[in-house]
């Protein structure tokens, strides 16, 4: 169990503690100043915390090698993991949405502000430790070559080829460090300018951006539940391994289906003529051993053909036949 767990997502793993410790402490600054905003991302650092170790536990689980009842592994299980999540968030920010508009009908001033702001400046700066280390997971996942602000550019241009924790804390993290941000700006100008509605709108905002969290990550863990079409970037990635085998001249097929944070590649390689067929055995499993030296690939399904001089990959090339496209021999 412990070298399982040794395999959970680390991301997941260090903001569930991280943030385990910024709802104990905004829960008792909430408790103490009576602040909505306070209030608000108390319930956001609680739910960040019971969701990211939902999601630790399940990318760990995920990791489980297959079994003889369970022959294509748990690789899902950790879609589901985040999509419990995903219901967790939903019914904070509905919580948060309500105490917003409690307090824009009913606005009063809160107490305590010199904790308030130490508790902010303390939520934000673990929040914006964790969101930069979510950003240099995706880096790492996504094998993007990125140093110092570059990280930043590449970890939102790459999230969505992150692994499903990785992204639920990317998400969740971004908006926690902006929530903290809001809140703290929400309770200051309440407290200069006499305007105590300010507080209020700061936590309907809050519950409003944990709306968006719920309805971003429920979509995406939807389809990766069902199952969904690895992302071109991979598939060339893959297909490129493959072509890049001397005895392999195309890919007649290729299918890759993303399963949690694995991929399972399906595909019809043509070989060069003239080999035995125990040769072009041998030239099979030479081209799965090296896609599964991948830590992405989780398992590779093969066929093999003589090559039929007609060039099928990539999906783009287009075979002119008497100066027409012809389009039989694409692939799928």
């Amino acid at each position: 169990m412990i070298n399982l767990l040794k395999k959970g997502n680390k991301s997941s793993g260090i903001a569930a503690l991280g943030n385990t410790v910024l709802a104990i402490a905004k829960g008792i600054a909430a408790a103490v100043s009576g602040s909505g905003a306070m209030f608000a991302t108390t319930l956001h650092s609680a739910a960040d915390a019971l969701n990211q170790a939902f999601v630790f536990f399940g990318s760990a689980l995920s990791e489980k090698e297959p079994t003889d009842k369970y022959p294509a592994g748990f690789g899902r299980v950790v879609n589901l993991f985040v999509l419990v999540a995903v219901i967790v968030v939903s019914i904070m920010a509905y919580e948060t949405i309500l105490k917003g508009w409690k307090l824009i009908q009913d606005p009063h001033p809160s107490t305590n502000l010199l904790l308030n702001i130490g508790i902010m400046i303390l939520a934000i700066l673990v929040d914006g430790f964790i969101l930069i280390k979510a950003m240099k997971e995706i880096v790492h996942e996504t094998r993007s070559k990125a140093t110092g602000f570059g990280i930043v550019k590449e970890s939102f241009k790459n999230v969505s080829l992150a692994a499903p924790p990785t992204r639920l804390v990317f998400y969740e993290d971004l908006i926690a460090t902006s929530g903290a941000i809001l809140a703290l700006v929400s309770i200051v100008l309440a407290d200069l300018t006499g305007a105590y509605i300010l507080d209020g709108i700061g936590t309907l905002l809050i519950g409003i951006l944990l709306v968006f969290v719920a309805f971003k990550l429920g979509i995406e863990n939807t389809r990766g539940l069902i199952g969904v079409a690895a992302p071109k970037v991979v598939e060339d990635r893959i297909a490129e391994t493959i072509l890049s085998d001397k005895d392999v001249v195309d890919i007649k097929e290729l299918r890759i289906l993303q399963e949690g944070r694995r991929y399972h590649v399906e595909s019809y390689i043509e070989l060069k003529e003239g080999f035995t067929l125990a040769d072009a055995d041998d030239i099979k499993f030479r081209v799965r051993d090296t896609l599964l030296e991948d830590p992405d690939i989780g398992d590779v399904t093969m066929g093999i053909l003589e090559t039929d001089h007609v060039k099928t990959w990539p999906k783009e090339a287009e075979i002119e036949v008497n100066g027409h496209e012809d389009n039989t021999e694409k692939t799928r």
